[in-house]
């Protein structure tokens, strides 16, 4: 360690009568403030995101006035809300294949206005109202996800609003 000035060679007393030299005390206040430094920046790391980091998306032509969003985007993911299988507010005709496609594009919709791509999407969850049409869902399904295709969940629900045959919600996440 280099040699300190004669200054900060300067000696008092502390509370036992000891003598402590100023090099000691520079030390532990350096020590001191770092572990201030590191607490301070510690508590600001855990705090949840401000309500101003949450952005809604709601593509145009979606409806309005509904207690929820199509999507939240906080930071660098995005949480899309379940969609049905319609069109202009209106289930698609012809069953689980046109209404997975709709729904699909509903979120594709979402995804896109965010800023960001189907590959992007990580994690989906599809509400069937009835798995015997799992194939024909699944047929539609993975022409929109390139591969790796996200990770998922499918499950069969009692009933679904408007009595869709289909709901899927997605969750994507941009690499920063």
């Amino acid at each position: 360690m280099p040699a300190l000035p004669d200054i900060f060679k300067a000696v008092r007393s502390n509370s036992k009568g000891e003598l402590i030299t100023m090099n000691k005390l520079l030390l532990k206040f350096a020590v001191l403030l770092m572990a201030h430094l590191a607490a301070v920046s510690l508590m600001a790391a855990g705090k949840p995101a401000s309500a101003s980091a949450k952005r809604a998306i709601n593509p145009p032509g979606t409806a309005e006035g509904l207690p929820f969003s199509n999507g939240i985007l906080v930071g660098n993911t995005l949480y899309v809300a379940g969609q049905e299988g319609s069109v202009n507010g209106k289930l698609a005709e012809g069953g689980i294949g046109p209404q997975t496609e709709a729904a699909l594009g509903n979120i594709k919709k979402i995804v896109e206005q965010a800023g960001f791509e189907m590959s992007d999407v990580v994690s989906v969850t599809v509400y069937m109202a009835d798995l015997s049409e799992f194939g024909d869902m699944n047929k539609v399904y993975k022409t929109f996800f390139p591969e790796p295709r996200p990770a998922r969940a499918t499950v069969q629900v009692a009933a679904l609003v408007s009595n869709a045959r289909i709901e899927i919600s997605a969750i994507a996440v941009k690499s920063k």
